[in-house]
């Protein structure tokens, strides 16, 4: 018996998510916002905290530092029953994103921090026994983490550990690692747009891994050697977009990790989603598994 259903690895950090007039002017010139959050953030750490809310037994391997932002992550972990398994990252200071919010779109400002603190010797095969699934998120906010990947996905897979993985975009548009680390993954769980750039580059190489698409307003798409399935969004009144697909990655994981078919997973993925952006913040308003199952 496993003690985790899922490890998640990567990056947790507060989001502070503004509203209103957030297009920035200079010139000291003072400016009104309509709205003002801190929250928990972090693709990995929203992962968690859905996977935890559909009743996965989760556990968070993350770096944070010891300051403020670093116990506002603790805090909100511990409230939402993700196991917390923390690397030291002395001296650096926890990470941060502002989010800047318009109707339409957002533009996010992030201080790395402890976010790329992360090392391939920190999923240890001590960690990847005590875990069915192992999940990363944000890669390439994780350049020491992400060059090492691929073996840790093979010594997980050698133990019978299933993998997935979402990269979220690459500043720099390369997309490295994506040939090393995609056949050693189950699960690859891109947006549209992430999809289409690894492709377009070659860096997806020859796809085994089961491709799960986060599509926005159309739901999600899926294909796997030998199938392929989609499934419609939820339409509900959108607050806030941060971390819907980190909601998505969890709805799925739920799904899969319970033994549902994999067109249901995808299901409870566009769900899971689609409900997430109902407040804001990427956890506030995440799917509980009546709001799933009844559907």
């Amino acid at each position: 018996m496993h003690e985790f259903d899922v490890l998640v690895v990567g990056d947790a950090n507060p989001d502070l998510l503004l509203r209103g007039d957030v297009r920035p002017r200079f010139g000291q010139q003072e400016q009104l916002l309509t709205g003002a959050d801190l929250v928990l953030g972090g693709s990995a750490a929203i992962t968690a905290t859905g996977c935890a809310r559909l009743g996965l037994r989760t556990a968070l391997l993350t770096a944070v530092g010891d300051d403020f932002f670093g116990a506002l992550v603790r805090e909100k972990l511990r409230a939402r029953d993700v196991h917390l398994i923390g690397v030291s990252a002395e001296g650096v200071p926890t990470g941060l994103t502002v989010v800047l919010n318009e109707p339409d779109d957002r533009s996010m400002l992030t201080l790395p921090g402890t976010i790329a603190a992360l090392r391939p010797e920190d999923v240890t095969d001590e960690l990847l026994g005590r875990t069915r699934h192992v999940h990363v998120a944000s890669l390439y906010l994780q350049p020491a983490l992400a060059a090492g990947l691929a073996p840790v996905f093979a010594r997980a897979r050698q133990k019978g550990v299933t993998t997935s993985l979402d990269t979220n975009w690459d500043p720099a548009g390369k997309w490295a690692w994506m040939p090393e680390i995609l056949p050693h993954t189950d699960f690859f769980l891109p947006n549209a747009a992430e999809l289409d750039a690894i492709t377009q580059g070659g860096g997806a190489g020859s796809l085994t891994a089961t491709v799960v698409m986060k599509d926005g307003a159309r739901g999600a798409r899926a294909w796997w050697p030998g199938g392929e399935c989609s499934a419609p969004s939820v339409p509900v009144e959108v607050v806030d977009a941060v971390g819907a697909g980190d909601s998505f990655n969890a709805g799925f994981l739920a799904a899969h990790l319970t033994g549902r078919p994999i067109g249901e997973a995808v299901a409870w993925a566009a769900i899971a989603g689609s409900l997430s952006t109902r407040a804001a913040g990427g956890t506030e308003a995440q799917a509980r598994p009546e709001e799933i199952y009844g559907r």
